[in-house]
């Protein structure tokens, strides 16, 4: 846990402590006895000195939208609240100022195949044709698909090239009042070719009946990702040392997804690419994404997992009074697998499914001090029971 959340920090997908912590990953996975492989993708580092606002002398805090590209633009402002606004404005070689409902949730990145609703992918159309020099956008808080962070970016995306900053709902009330003004926007953004990886380790006979263990290994630029995820990746190293000895009729499968935080979930496709013809041969995922949290329960949540499947998960619960049979949700790798047919356990803590405002996700706040190792041990524990008695 020192080392992903402290000592390496940040390590968004492309990043030295990305780079860092994978070869952690893989050299532990190795010791222990486990075969293991990189799957090397395409990424993109991207790194920002700042940005700066102005009208009329008149400066208002922005702040670099992640994997944007810089610019140095000085045109009129135009504003848009609304699809409606967005569809009739005039916005050529324009500053646009989105705020109001139509900045009320981020937008998915333009590539994100597992969900974009429609109308997101409608703004960013509009966006794109609109021939806009820049966009400045004013926005609140969405824990459910922004995390913790105030202001939240609403656009994300390394494949959106029209330079962007954000600020908070109330910079975004007195920079309303210069509709029609020229504002000047500097802002200084670099994207960074790189590579990145998943690693894998498998151990047990044969690939036809895989149980696939799944934590995704980077953070949020700016977020030390203690509880999103280096919790996860610890629980599977803890695994990995309790199933060394493992020599049943099945393949246990350990995978550090590299992207699930990241905009276009490189190593996610990987894996996809890699496995496309054999999710038919995984009997289960088991997803591990924000557990230890240090107040409440872990919560264990299934997706179309067999009765007696459920039932032997279910017996294991009961031996932890710290683990719960937990709701639903969609938002991590598990839905990777559902998606294919895969029976999947989902785990995480319960104070952040029954807490969607919170403000520690992604920020810089997620840091080691969140974390009950007790709980990390025994998820360690209860799988380990679990995976055996499958």
């Amino acid at each position: 846990m020192k080392a992903l959340s402290s000592h390496i920090g940040e390590r968004p997908v492309g990043s030295e402590g990305n780079r860092k912590a994978t070869e952690m990953f893989r050299e532990e996975l190795s010791f222990l006895g486990w075969n293991t492989q990189a799957q090397e993708f395409d990424a993109i580092d991207w790194k920002e000195d700042g940005a700066e606002l102005s009208v009329n002398g008149e400066s208002f805090e922005v702040f670099v939208s992640p994997y944007s590209l810089g610019c140095s633009v000085k045109a009129p402002i135009a504003e848009a609240e609304s699809l409606e606004h967005l569809e009739n404005g005039d916005f050529k070689d324009k500053i646009i100022f989105l705020h109001g409902e139509i900045a009320k949730e981020q937008l998915m990145p333009k590539n994100f195949v597992f969900y974009n609703p429609d109308h997101h992918r409608k703004i960013v159309s509009l966006l794109e044709n609109s021939g806009a020099k820049a966009i400045v956008c004013a926005t609140g808080k969405n824990a459910s698909l922004a995390g913790g962070i105030y202001p939240f970016p609403l656009i994300e995306d390394g494949d959106f090239d029209i330079p962007s900053v954000y600020m908070t709902e109330e910079e975004g009330l007195k920079f309303l009042q210069n509709i029609g003004k020229k504002a000047t926007l500097i802002s200084n953004s670099e994207r960074i070719p790189a590579k990145a990886f998943n690693i894998t380790g498998k151990i047990g006979e044969s690939d036809k009946k895989r149980i696939v263990i799944t934590a995704h290994i980077d953070s949020k630029k700016g977020s030390p990702g203690a509880i999103d995820n280096a919790t996860g990746i610890v629980i599977q190293l803890l695994l990995a040392e309790w199933l060394k000895d493992y020599s049943g009729d099945k393949q246990i499968e350990i995978v550090a997804l590299n992207g699930e935080d990241y905009y276009s979930v490189p190593g996610q496709m990987k894996y996809i690419e890699t496995n496309k013809d054999s999710f038919d041969n995984i009997l289960l995922n088991i997803n591990i994404d924000g557990p230890g949290y240090k107040a409440g329960e872990t919560a264990f949540s299934f997706f179309n997992i067999y009765e007696e499947m459920h039932e032997k998960a279910l017996k294991v619960i009961r031996e932890f009074s710290g683990i719960v049979e937990g709701p639903q949700w969609p938002q991590g790798d598990h839905s990777i697998f559902v998606q294919n047919g895969v029976p999947a356990l989902a785990i995480t803590s319960k104070w952040l499914l029954d807490n969607h405002d919170q403000d520690i996700t992604h920020t810089e706040k997620d840091n080691i001090s969140n974390v009950d190792f007790s709980q990390l041990v025994d998820v360690s524990l209860a799988l380990n029971s679990f995976i055996r008695s499958i």
